[in-house]
C-alpha cells in the first residue's frame, strides 16, 4: 500500500485496467518477461481485456471513446471493458490464479515486495524515474512493476457559494479559523457546515492523507516507522483532533449513520452540505452532481489543510493506484501500449482532477488557486511504507481502513465511550507495539 489512497472505494476515481489472460486471443508470451514499450504502435497486437471500478464511465460511453482513440494509435491491439464494482475485493480473489487481467491496477493489498510475483517489470527504475513521477511506489530491487494512474492533492472540497453566503471570503489558516468558520455557516446558511460521509466509511480514510499537509513534511510517511503519529503537533494528531472537533461543536450532519456518499455529492453541488476533506480526485464528480442539479459547476472549490508553514500552506500529493501488467500475460506488449497511451496521451488524469504521472504536465485546472496562492505541493518520501504497513498490520490500527475515525466521530457526538484524548492514546499504544512487533 505505497499510496495512502482513498481506500478501495474512495478509488472510484482510478481506471482499473485488465483482462483475462488466458482468453487473450492470438501471440504467445513469457511469464517472465518484461513488458516494453513498443518502439512501433504498428507492431504491436493482441487482444486485452479492461477492468474498471468506474463502472460509471462504461455507463455513459467514456471508456468507449477512449478504446476507439486507443485504436487509432494502436490498429492490431482490441480492446474491451468490464466493470467491477468491488474491485479490490474481486481482483484479490483472481490473484490467486493466472486470471487477472492483461492490465490491472494494483491491489492495496499486494505488498511491494510481492510485486514481482504477480507483475512484469515495465522498466528499470533510473530510467523511468525521468520521465514519471513516484515511481518509488512501483519499485523493488531497482525495477518498476508499477507506473501511478494519477496523484489527488488533499484539501477541503467546497461549496464556495455557501462560504460566500456565510461572509467567509478567504481561506482559513488555523484549525481553530477552519472551526470558526464552520460555525458561522452554521449560524448564516441553511447548510450542513461539514459532511462526513460516516456510513460509507471509507471517505473517512482520506484524513489519513493529512499526513505531511499540516506538517509540510516529505518525510511524515516514513517517519510513522519510528515516531509516535498522534504526538502533539503531527500530523495525525492534528487531522483527527479537528474532526473530533467539527463533530463534537455540532458542526456535521445530525445523525452520521444515515450519510450516503452517492447523496453526498448532490448535497455539495447544491449547497444543503458545505465542505468534505477529499482529494482532488472527487470535484469532477461534484462538478458533474451540479451540472445534473442545474447548478453552477464553478460553484466547486478546494482549499487546502488548514495549516501554514512558514508562512505557505501545503498539500501533499497522494499517488492513487498503480498500472501493473499481468506477469502471465500472452500480450505484454499490448497491455504496455495501453499503460502509455493511458498515462501519456489519454488526458484521463486531468479529466479526474487528477496530478498526472508524466512529468511536466500541466496541474489539473481546480490547482490554479493553489499555484496562485503560493500553496506547497509536496511528494513524500515512500521508501519505508512497506515497515509502515508492517506497523499498521502488526498494531490493528488500520490507518486505510475507517473504523478508528467512526468510533473517534461517536465519541465526538456521543454515542461511544471514550475521549479524544483517550482514544488517540490508544492508537499510540497499539502503534507503539506494532513498531515492537515489527522490530522497529
Amino acid at each position: 500500500m505505497r499510496t495512502r489512497v482513498l481506500p478501495v472505494a474512495a478509488l472510484a476515481v482510478a481506471l482499473a485496467v485488465a483482462g483475462t489472460a488466458c482468453s487473450s486471443s492470438g501471440g504467445g508470451g513469457s511469464t517472465s518477461a518484461a513488458a516494453t514499450a513498443a518502439s512501433d504502435p504498428s507492431a504491436v497486437s493482441g487482444s486485452i481485456t479492461v477492468l474498471t471500478n468506474r463502472t460509471d464511465l462504461i455507463g455513459d460511453g467514456t471508456m468507449k471513446r477512449y478504446a476507439a482513440a486507443f485504436k487509432k494509435a494502436y490498429p492490431k491491439v482490441d480492446v474491451r471493458f468490464q466493470g467491477l464494482t468491488d474491485y479490490e475485493g474481486e481482483v484479490k480473489i483472481r490473484l490467486n490464479t493466472k486470471n487477472y487481467g492483461d492490465v490491472l491496477l494494483i491491489p492495496a493489498a499486494v505488498a511491494r515486495t510481492d510485486y514481482p510475483k504477480f507483475f512484469a517489470p515495465l522498466g528499470d527504475a533510473a530510467d523511468l524515474s525521468s520521465k514519471y513521477q513516484f515511481t518509488d511506489s512501483g519499485t523493488v530491487d531497482g525495477k518498476v512493476y508499477g507506473l501511478v494512474s494519477f496523484a489527488s492533492a488533499n484539501g477541503f472540497v467546497y461549496n464556495k457559494k455557501v462560504w460566500r453566503q456565510a461572509g467567509i471570503t478567504s481561506w482559513p489558516a488555523t484549525p481553530a479559523q477552519f472551526l470558526a468558520d464552520l460555525q458561522q455557516i452554521k449560524d448564516r446558511t441553511k447548510a450542513t457546515p461539514y459532511y462526513t460521509n460516516y456510513k460509507d466509511g471509507w471517505p473517512l480514510t482520506a484524513w489519513t492523507n493529512v499526513l505531511g499537509s499540516a506538517t509540510c513534511d516529505p518525510e511524515a510517511n516514513d517517519k510513522l516507522t519510528t515516531e509516535d503519529p498522534w504526538k502533539a503537533g503531527g500530523d495525525l494528531r492534528t487531522g483527527d483532533g479537528l474532526l473530533y472537533d467539527i463533530v463534537h461543536k455540532k458542526l456535521s450532519e445530525d445523525d452520521p449513520t444515515t450519510t450516503n456518499w452517492e447523496n453526498s455529492k448532490n448535497l455539495l453541488a447544491t449547497g444543503k452540505a458545505a465542505t468534505m476533506w477529499l482529494g482532488t480526485w472527487s470535484v469532477p464528480q461534484m462538478q458533474l452532481a451540479a451540472k445534473k442539479a442545474g447548478v453552477d459547476p464553478s460553484d466547486i472549490g478546494y482549499m487546502p489543510f488548514p495549516d501554514k508553514v512558514g508562512g505557505a500552506y501545503c498539500s501533499v500529493e497522494a499517488p492513487d493506484y498503480q498500472y501493473g501488467v499481468n506477469v502471465h500475460s500472452a500480450h505484454k506488449a499490448a497491455a504496455r501500449a495501453w499503460i502509455d497511451w493511458i498515462e501519456n496521451t489519454s488526458g484521463f488524469a486531468a479529466s479526474v482532477s487528477g496530478v498526472p504521472s508524466l512529468k511536466g504536465s500541466p496541474l489539473p485546472e481546480i490547482l490554479k488557486p493553489f499555484t496562485a496562492a503560493g500553496v506547497k505541493l509536496i511528494i513524500e518520501n515512500q521508501a519505508k511504507t512497506p515497515q509502515v504497513n508492517d506497523i499498521d498490520k502488526a498494531s490493528e490500527v488500520g490507518l486505510q481502513t475507517p473504523d478508528y475515525r467512526q468510533k473517534l466521530i461517536d465519541a465526538a457526538r456521543g454515542a461511544g465511550g471514550g475521549s479524544l484524548d483517550s482514544i488517540l492514546s490508544d492508537l499510540s499504544g497499539k502503534w507503539k507495539s506494532g513498531q515492537r512487533t515489527a522490530g522497529l
